[in-house]
């Protein structure tokens, strides 16, 4: 069992979210101003003071992307927001988020022999788990958030399925309570499987998944480190440390988490935010062509985020 309690509550965040965008919209309209329904292709600007505010953020490269008030959910600035593409290992917040509301966190898991093929057939990112370690469901979830461990990722998702498919299962299922409709899941990790669009979300959907993801105490914890070591425990696992791939952690002022993602059809995406001035922002870029660009492009959208909301 996992409840969904959290859900319920950033479902109804996001709906006076959607109806405080309706409503600038309409404002817009009166004053005779020209304003692109939020669809494919469209930019949305909810505009604060001077020209600056109604161009947005300069010299976004991203195709998609979104950026909102994280403590109300109002959108403040987006682009194509709601193209459905594939997001790569930000898949794994919502991995993380259905083992932390299913609980059992201290229990110990053995790191099943299927990892191997899992990770070399699709060269992914690992925490350097080896088959037959054993480490708690709490250890394994810092295993897949900082190095973007898919090692990690299957191990939590064969123990609590029980099985791949079965978690698959309560991904979409948490996706639809959470009302993420614009999301799918067909791997626990954000690989290609079966194909590199199977799985797929929207830049407005993972901006709520984040908001989700980050008022659970322990999601937040995690991806806020910049590293973590775990000490070697006799007969269970040797020592780890592993570090964040979180481009603004320690170069971005404020900045709170939470997850990157990556693949050859989805780009280099980051789910991001940060927090100045008692304002937390959080946004996200998809398929931009570096983490480079993904992060210089999250870094002009929150500072034009702060200087104009």
């Amino acid at each position: 069992m996992y409840p969904f309690g959290s859900g319920r509550e950033g479902e109804v965040m996001r709906a006076l979210g959607k109806a405080a965008m309706v409503g600038t919209m309409a404002g817009l309209l009166a004053a005779g101003l020209a304003v692109a329904a939020p669809g494919a292709g469209a930019t949305v600007v909810v505009p604060g003071a001077g020209a600056a505010a109604a161009s947005g953020p300069a010299g976004v490269q991203a195709p998609y992307a979104d950026l909102a008030d994280a403590g109300t959910g109002a959108d403040l600035w987006n682009q194509d927001p709601t193209a459905e593409v594939p997001m790569g290992s930000i898949v794994k917040v919502m991995t993380a988020y259905v083992v932390i509301q299913a609980g059992n966190l201290d229990q110990l898991i053995t790191v099943p022999s299927g990892i191997t093929a899992y990770d070399k057939d699709y060269d992914a990112s690992t925490a350097g788990l080896r088959p037959g370690e054993q480490l708690t469901a709490r250890q394994l979830l810092y295993a897949m958030l900082l190095p973007s461990g898919c090692d990690a990722a299957y191990t939590l998702a064969a123990a609590y399925g029980p099985g791949l498919p079965a978690f698959i299962a309560k991904m979409n299922a948490t996706a639809a309570q959470l009302g993420l409709t614009s999301t799918y899941f067909t791997d626990v990790s954000g690989l290609p499987i079966p194909t590199g669009t199977s799985t797929y979300s929207d830049a407005r959907d993972l901006v709520a998944l984040g908001r989700d993801a980050m008022a659970l105490p322990l999601f937040a914890s995690i991806v806020q480190l910049a590293s973590y070591k775990l000490p070697s425990q006799s007969g269970l696992h040797p020592s780890f440390t592993w570090k964040t791939t979180n481009p603004l952690i320690g170069d971005y002022a404020g900045t709170t988490g939470i997850k990157t993602g990556n693949t050859q059809t989805a780009g280099s995406c980051l789910l991001f935010e940060a927090t100045r001035g008692g304002q937390t922002l959080i946004g996200v870029v998809l398929d931009d062509p570096s983490f480079k660009v993904a992060s210089s492009d999250a870094q002009q959208m929150m500072n034009w985020g702060w200087n104009n909301s």
